[in-house]
């Protein structure tokens, strides 16, 4: 794997504090991280770097991983989208690679090793970007064990070829456990605000708690998701946006106050959302036809999502813009958002349904009701008309999560994570194996590696 390496880190060498610095400023060459952390702007630079690593992994594999699999989003090309659609995944696809993950944590483990040694013992400022670091590992761990399962877990830096680089892969719970170490110390060490975008793009104690409430429902912790999306719901930071322009600019302007977690690209640093999603009919993915009549009359935002008027849309227009051209190839540089309030609301709402009682199914309802609204939908009088509709509550909260969060990433989670992708994907892909929910391991990494097992369903 690509993070196996005996020579440091790629880095950036940044001295401010400012996002735009963040995105600007050009990677230095390959170091000895052993002899760059010596001052506060190195650690500071050091952790910037683990947030430019997240440019390289997010970029285009937040859709393969996250829509790519599932039943919203269908393909006109023969590439890697097609092969995803149709289950058809090999060892050879480039969302099978993990190295850019990898990086990511290295890049981490520098910054938790080396950091501690700048700062006086206790300081907040250390502690803070340690918090940061151990949080960003912690969500490049979570989308490893979502993706792969049981997968490496490496907490150290490499500094000496004397250490064994020819890892196994540990037990996805062992990894999960380690998940939330990391993530209960992020919320109690970094900061409760920056005051400025980096509120957005930059790990907080709220966006650190919005991803304990992902790790939690992933492993069906309900009351420890309400505790974590309560405190989400709680902080000032974060509202929802009350207008459709408004909910469309959360993806096509970024920094929205109902954002809670951006992967942030500019000029220069741009994204594949352009190429994913709206170049023209080679757009890898464009709405699917189950997705296109799976929403209710009158929902006021599928005029933001792509154009109605098409009977064959050529483009999702979410995250580049009501009206775009799709023939306009110019890079895109919008924010991906990872996470936003819409997504906790509803997953707390999943975890009140799943305690049961009439109190919690009430909020359940009321959380579900107030996304709608914004959309121009009824509200649901009683859980009993909820149930009407789509089944039962939970099917309705998930049908809201479908349509709310379309595209951004969380549809195929979704459904491996309530148990539901087989009976959904299988009438379209013939899915039908619970140990072909992982992907393959990348043939590259099993090279490198003779102490890995590729997932028993590829072998």
């Amino acid at each position: 794997m690509k993070s196996i390496k005996f020579i440091g880190i790629i880095i950036l060498a940044i001295s401010f504090f400012s996002c735009s610095d963040l995105l600007d400023k050009e990677p230095i060459s390959s170091f000895s991280a052993d002899g760059f952390y010596k001052t506060t702007s190195d650690a500071q630079a050091g952790v910037y770097g683990i947030y430019d690593a997240a440019q390289s992994v997010f970029r285009t594999n937040f859709a393969y991983w996250g829509e790519g699999r599932a039943d919203n989003v269908q393909t006109a090309q023969s590439g890697e989208g097609l092969q995803l659609l149709q289950n058809n995944l090999d060892e050879s696809i480039a969302s099978a690679y993990w190295g850019a993950l990898y990086d990511m944590i290295n890049r981490a483990n520098y910054a938790i090793k080396y950091i501690p040694g700048i700062y006086e013992e206790g300081d907040a400022a250390g502690t803070q970007l340690v918090g940061e670091a151990r949080a960003l590992r912690a969500l490049a761990y979570f989308y490893l064990v979502r993706i792969w399962g049981d997968v490496p877990l490496i907490t150290e830096p490499y500094l000496s070829i004397e250490q064994d680089i020819f890892v196994t892969r540990t037990d996805k719970e062992t990894v999960l456990d380690y998940i939330e170490e990391d993530l209960t110390y992020a919320a109690q060490n970094c900061r409760d605000k920056f005051g400025n975008d980096r509120d957005r793009i930059m790990f907080t104690k709220g966006s650190v708690n919005a991803l304990l409430t992902h790790v939690y429902m992933w492993r069906h912790k309900y009351d420890e998701a309400i505790t974590s999306s309560g405190l989400v719901l709680n902080n000032n930071l974060y509202s929802l946006v009350t207008t459709m322009d408004d909910w469309g600019k959360i993806f096509t302007n970024s920094y929205s106050k109902e954002s809670i977690f951006e992967v942030a690209y500019n000029e220069k640093e741009t994204n594949s959302l352009r190429v994913l999603y709206a170049i023209g009919s080679y757009a890898i993915f464009t709405p699917s036809e189950k997705f296109k009549s799976s929403y209710e009359e009158d929902d006021k935002r599928i005029d933001y999502v792509y154009d109605v008027t098409l009977t064959d849309p050529k483009a999702i227009w979410k995250y580049l813009g009501k009206g775009l051209s799709d023939e306009d190839p110019t890079p895109s540089k919008q924010n991906i958002v990872l996470f936003r309030l819409a997504d906790i609301m509803l997953l707390r709402a999943e975890a009140l349904n799943k305690k049961g009682g009439t109190q919690n199914q009430s909020e359940a309802l009321g959380l579900l009701n107030s996304i709608r609204a914004r959309a121009g939908l009824p509200a649901f009088a009683t859980v009993a008309a909820a149930a009407a509709m789509y089944g039962d509550l939970e099917s309705a909260i998930l049908h809201e999560r479908s349509i709310e969060l379309c595209f951004e990433g969380h549809r195929w989670f979704d459904l491996v994570r309530t148990g539901r992708a087989i009976s959904t994907m299988n009438p379209i892909n013939g899915l039908s194996n619970e140990r072909n929910l992982v992907w393959p391991i990348s043939i590259n990494s099993l090279r490198k590696n003779p102490n890995l097992e590729q997932n028993e369903y590829y072998n």
